[in-house]
């Protein structure tokens, strides 16, 4: 796995919603290395301050360009959501290791499903992209139809997609684990992919795991370092304790331990 830590020119830094942000850099290194699933993590201020940079998943490439998208949360986020196109930012990447796609080969007639919460859409875009040929189902849920990301990004790339908001405001009416419970009633193979916040992620296993599926899921915790070194993103599994950032973010159902 090839990583470089590199500055890169911001490309264009768009609003969209209330409080979202798509931040497309220039790096040929990272669009030539990155997978679907890896991550960068990037230095959102020139001083000190804040001290810990923020790991982003990679939602998009093309053309030596890379995006990422995330929410305006915290100090951090606000930081770098006040950086202008035309500046340099400190990026290391590509992080972690991408979805498994080698075992795609091994059933072709299996329904490949993407299941996204919230955020969680971010780096399915780009695994949606690779799996294009095979016209994949994408689930996105969210609370409100607002909340709801890349509808477009994912109908663009011919997935068949279903909505699912808690309000019922656009689509299904419950949580997306509900949908994805529904539609693995009607289908005899399928692989999984998901990412999304961790109760999302506990109830996607459990589901599959019910249909004798095996669901790569895309972690999400706090990370520091981006690398292994610190141990600050830790998670248990049925073989000991493994960091998000270097052992995932990608892992499948069946490893972890809820």
């Amino acid at each position: 796995m090839k990583i470089a830590q590199i500055k890169a020119k911001i490309i264009a830094h768009q609003r969209f919603g209330d409080s979202f942000r798509c931040l497309e850099f220039e790096s040929g290194f990272i669009a030539k290395h990155a997978v679907a699933g890896q991550f960068v993590n990037i230095k959102v201020t020139d001083g000190l301050a804040p001290l810990l940079r923020r790991p982003l998943s990679i939602h998009a490439i093309k053309a030596g360009k890379v995006k990422v998208i995330y929410k305006v949360l915290g100090k951090g986020t606000r930081a770098l959501a006040a950086r202008k196109p035309g500046e340099l930012l400190d990026i290391i990447g590509p992080l972690g290791n991408g979805f498994d796609l080698l075992r795609l080969v091994k059933s072709k007639t299996s329904k490949n499903i993407l299941v996204a919460g919230g955020m969680g859409v971010a780096p399915l875009v780009f695994l949606a992209e690779k799996l294009k040929k095979t016209k994949p189902l994408v689930l996105n849920g969210a609370k409100r139809k607002k909340e709801i990301l890349c509808a477009r990004e994912f109908k663009a790339l011919g997935c068949e997609l279903k909505i699912a908001t808690l309000d019922g405001s656009w689509g299904f009416k419950g949580t997306v684990t509900d949908l994805f419970k529904i539609i693995l009633e009607g289908i005899n193979s399928a692989r999984v992919f998901s990412c999304g916040p961790q109760a999302m992620l506990k109830a996607v296993s459990q589901i599959s795991g019910e249909h004798k599926i095996s669901a790569q899921l895309s972690l999400e915790e706090h990370m520091a370092c981006g690398i292994g070194a610190c141990l600050g993103c830790v998670v248990a599994t049925k073989t000991g304790y493994k960091t998000v950032c270097k052992d995932g973010p990608i892992f499948y159902s069946e490893e972890l331990a809820w």
